[in-house]
């Protein structure tokens, strides 16, 4: 098939492309100060408004949001009369996890045999950011950006703590857009254009065990002294059935995903599910991902293995999410959650459950007249594929805070972080075609839908 003019230009972009990923994944922005120091995250939102001001964007700030992060925001006008259209990535990531475990180092971007590009944020999303200046810079080669832009780039999506949201709150005006294209999720798998229906939501919680006043000899009281790593290990065992399906007291675990399917042979593929091993839960893999409650244990406080002596514990305590789908509020689940916590510590140990970072879920309206656009795009993008429509496990919070504000505004979701990315894992990566693709599509739709005839009306400002 023949190349258009804009996929020409973004094609020829590519490698300016890598040599700014690059510059941008050398930031350890990690957005927690006791991991990674916040210069980092400073150093990062820097760089991404300095990007900015370079393709003429105007009011270009760093906002300093309520939990203590920046994020970066931009408008770039279009025509008058044009709609308005706002562009989200967020540069903060997770942290490396074990960086020795890492075949090539987390914070620089590594190009491997199979053509992909690695490095922490690859993917999850800094490429995102990228993504955007590829569309605008190759929309400005071919006769201009025709609609308004805004840009905003969060610097605290990965620690939940909800900074820009409540900025977005306390300043509603600024992100008000007749279309917003969320730029954190991503396609099915690699070559199937996606746009995302669903995002779960999320809740957080501490829980802390206590039993003893002190740690004991496990020879001297063992066996009759209660072991509060013991009693914990009970409770977080209550949170799964027989089957390893979530089982908090009171949160239905039994809906239905309708619309494309996850073959399990490919979930087991992609999740790197060992050989014998069975998957946890029932119904569909879409059903359980996309549709239903999931916790996690995501740390445990107790000793390791390497220099631990033989004590019955009196303290332990762990970092527990729950996953929570649409149709269900997270404040509501994350009273379920502690609740449910509270009533199965055993033998009347003392439990303390605080909250932590929390997100609601987010059901977007595939009807709406930029979907069609976007599945235009998406189609001239990828040869003619036609665009498919997924769940996602994950959150995004600002998604709800926006559709609140702006109940007029379509929001979609495309992104980068396909199965292969393994973002937040050890060896997160980026397709470069995938990049290309979907930077070609962005750019189709934003001249798609400002032909389309969107009022702009939402945000004339």
């Amino acid at each position: 098939m023949t190349q258009s003019p804009l996929a020409a230009t973004v094609s020829s972009l590519m490698p300016r492309a890598r040599t700014e990923l690059a510059e941008l994944v050398a930031f350890a922005s990690v957005a927690d100060p006791e991991q990674f120091p916040r210069s980092e995250c400073e150093g990062a939102a820097r760089w991404i408004a300095d990007a900015l001001r370079a393709e003429d964007f105007q009011d270009v700030a760093l906002l300093d949001t309520p939990d203590g992060t920046q994020s970066v925001y931009g408008h770039l006008p279009g025509p008058e009369g044009a709609p308005t259209v706002l562009l989200y990535a967020h540069y903060d990531v997770q942290p490396p996890l074990d960086e020795d475990a890492w075949r090539t180092p987390p914070f620089e971007l590594t190009e491997r045999a199979d053509g992909r590009w690695y490095g922490r944020g690859a993917a999850d999303c800094k490429g995102g950011v990228l993504m955007h200046l590829l569309a605008l810079r190759a929309l400005r080669a071919h006769g201009g950006v025709p609609v308004s832009v805004k840009v905003i780039v969060e610097g605290s999506e990965e620690q939940g703590t909800g900074g820009l949201e409540r900025y977005a709150e306390e300043h509603p005006e600024l992100l008000a857009a007749d279309a917003i294209v969320i730029g954190d999720t991503g396609n099915f798998r690699v070559g199937l254009p996606t746009v995302t229906a669903t995002l779960r939501g999320m809740t957080v919680v501490r829980v802390r065990v206590d039993t003893l006043e002190g740690n004991l000899h496990s020879g001297q009281f063992g066996g009759a002294a209660p072991d509060a790593l013991a009693a914990l290990i009970r409770t977080l065992d209550s949170l799964r059935d027989e089957d390893g399906g979530t089982a908090v007291d009171g949160l239905a675990a039994d809906a239905r995903w309708d619309g494309l399917q996850y073959p399990e042979e490919d979930f087991r593929k992609d999740a790197k599910v060992l050989d014998g091993v069975r998957l946890t839960g029932d119904g569909t893999v879409a059903d359980r991902i996309w549709a239903r409650p999931s916790t996690t244990v995501l740390g445990i406080d107790c000793p390791p293995v390497v220099g631990a002596t033989p004590s019955v514990q009196a303290s332990a305590r762990a970092l527990v999410s729950l996953r929570v789908p649409p149709g269900e509020d997270a404040v509501r689940a994350a009273e379920l959650l502690t609740a449910h916590l509270e009533a199965h510590v055993p033998w009347g140990a003392r439990v303390t459950v605080e909250g932590g970072g929390q997100g609601q879920p987010f059901r977007a309206d595939t009807a709406s007249p930029a979907y069609a656009a976007m599945a235009e795009a998406m189609r001239e993008a990828y040869d003619g594929a036609d665009m498919a429509t997924a769940g996602q496990g994950g959150s995004i919070p600002l998604c709800n805070t926006l559709a609140a504000l702006y109940p007029e505004a379509e929001i979609l979701l495309i992104g980068l972080s396909e199965p292969d990315a393994q973002i937040h894992a050890v060896d997160e990566s980026v397709s470069p075609r995938e990049l290309e693709r979907l930077s070609v599509a962005e750019a189709l739709f934003l001249r798609g839908y400002a032909a389309g005839g969107a009022s702009g009306a939402t945000a004339a400002g």
